[in-house]
């Protein structure tokens, strides 16, 4: 015979300053794990955001990302006119050879940070769908004109439409402000490829270059032909796949760092819970006498305390989840380990971290409540019946 839910119910209320305390540990641990993944969460989906399906990268073999790749002109032509690239409407082919350097500025708060340059032509723009000017307009290809991302423009000094902004030799204005629907471009600054190679010393080449693939092309067969070319070090990935590698270490490390601090926490937060329940399991042990008295089995009471248990855990996940949403959405930056540079993103609390956390609570919970409640199992009647 097992015991109604609400005899839980009733302890519950009757003792709510220790239960408060108990839901209130799980709670903190519960709302830090949510606002560290969504952390870890936010800035793997900008980095994955900048790979387009259907799009290929071509860079140097044996470099971490573009910034220390170097593909020359010649090959990059050749790779240009391959069976495997689109073409525009032009007829041109749908190549984008980029240059990327890094440069440091001010924050608004003044703090140091890199910011990553990217020189490209207007074809850029093609093959990197979903850029949009949302304010002033876009730079003219020969002047010294940029436009900069929109996450980089809340969070740099001097990059406000009309600035100039000093990159190596020579004052750029910026003349535009630009979005991309989230993915890392937002964190950069562009200009034109031909001058900016000749400010940056980066002739003769580019460190990259994006082509958009003609539908049923594989990435495959262009990486094989480049591979099969003794005078080509290059290699081609897909962009989606060399944006998922770019954002793998950092938020690996985040991810870690997050269940590391949880587990940490956690530990506390399930001794607290034990305490908590051991404390409820002595303040009722004459009810427990009574109710075995009554034919409820041992079985009945490990398992009402159990749930009893993991029902305040659960509890304190939601609330913590609650108290961690507020987190959903709000920007912050960081640097990219390939690159050095900063990556402006948003934490992002998706139903996937709130169903890790609302589990790692339900385990707390758990764990912190079946030892008092096989304690409570195991009380003899005559002994339990004598407590006063």
């Amino acid at each position: 015979m097992a015991l109604p839910l609400s005899y839980n119910v009733r302890n519950v209320r009757n003792r709510w300053q220790v239960t408060l305390l108990a839901v209130s540990g799980i709670a903190l641990v519960v709302a830090v794990f949510t606002v560290l993944m969504a952390m870890s969460e936010g800035f793997a989906i900008a980095l994955r955001a900048t790979g387009r399906p259907g799009n290929a990268m071509i860079f140097q073999r044996g470099s971490g990302s573009e910034l220390s790749s170097w593909v020359p002109l010649d090959q990059r032509n050749m790779i240009a006119v391959r069976d495997e690239v689109a073409r525009g409407a032009d007829g041109q082919p749908l190549a984008s050879p980029e240059d990327v350097v890094v440069t440091m500025k001010p924050k608004k708060n003044g703090e140091p940070t890199n910011i990553s340059v990217r020189g490209v032509t207007p074809r850029a723009f093609e093959v990197r769908s979903g850029i949009k000017i949302v304010q002033g307009r876009n730079f003219t290809p020969g002047l010294y004109e940029v436009i900069v991302g929109d996450k980089i423009a809340n969070r740099v000094q001097g990059l406000d439409i009309g600035s100039a902004v000093k990159l190596q030799k020579h004052d750029w204005k910026v003349v535009g402000i630009f979005s991309s629907q989230g993915s890392a471009f937002e964190s950069e600054i562009w200009g034109d490829a031909e001058v900016m190679g000749v400010d940056f010393g980066r002739t003769g080449g580019s460190n990259a270059m994006a082509v958009r693939l003609k539908p049923g092309a594989e990435v495959a067969s262009l990486d094989r032909w480049i591979r099969s070319n003794p005078q080509m070090q290059l290699q081609a990935v897909s962009e989606k796949k060399y944006y998922d590698d770019q954002a793998g270490p950092l938020a690996k490390i985040l991810r870690i760092l997050a269940t590391s601090v949880a587990i940490i926490m956690g530990v506390g937060a399930v001794f607290g819970a034990m305490n908590t329940m051991y404390a409820i399991v002595a303040a009722r042990t004459r009810e427990i006498g009574t109710l075995r008295a009554l034919g409820f089995s041992r079985r009945a009471i490990l398992f009402s305390f159990v749930v009893e248990s993991v029902t305040l855990a659960l509890v304190g996940g939601a609330i913590g989840c609650l108290l961690a949403f507020p987190m959903n959405g709000y920007s912050t930056g960081t640097g990219q380990t390939q690159s050095f540079s900063e990556i402006a993103f948003a934490f992002r609390i998706t139903p996937n971290i709130v169903g890790t956390a609302v589990a790692f609570a339900v385990i707390m919970g758990f764990i912190g409540g079946l030892l008092p409640a096989v304690r409570a199992a195991k009380l003899p009647i005559t002994a339990a019946l004598r407590e006063a």
